[in-house]
């Protein structure tokens, strides 16, 4: 089992930044692949960031590419997503998620066996 617990949300104005952290606990994520996805209202949860199975490489949706970056401290088994830029359309009940199988489709939701509780971003225009 791997408890999850989300922090760092906030309401921000559009072209703030923010950093969202993922604080795991149980076992050592360092075996999991871990990624963020979001949720608006009234929405699908959708993909956000993650890891590959090395670690060496990251993958974005393309709303995101080159504002957001994930990233992982391993010695305090958390990691993060730096949001720069912020868009109103940004705006969201972010969670964090651990796929512990690395399967190969890191972007469905379905394939991530642990969740956080989410922590809501609010991006004012």
């Amino acid at each position: 089992q791997v408890q999850l617990v989300e922090s760092g949300g906030g309401l921000v104005q559009a072209g703030d930044s923010l950093r969202l952290s993922c604080a795991a606990s149980g076992r050592t994520f360092s075996t999991f692949r871990m990624g963020w996805f979001r949720q608006a209202p009234g929405k699908e949860r959708e993909f956000v960031a993650a890891f590959s199975r090395s670690g060496s490489s990251t993958y974005y949706v393309d709303s995101v590419k080159g504002r957001f970056t994930i990233s992982t401290d391993n010695a305090k088994n958390t990691v993060y997503l730096q949001m720069t830029s912020l868009k109103p359309e940004d705006t969201a009940v972010y969670y964090c998620a651990a796929d512990e199988y690395y399967r190969a489709r890191y972007y469905l939701r379905d394939n991530y066996d642990y969740w956080g509780q989410g922590t809501q971003v609010t991006v004012s225009s």
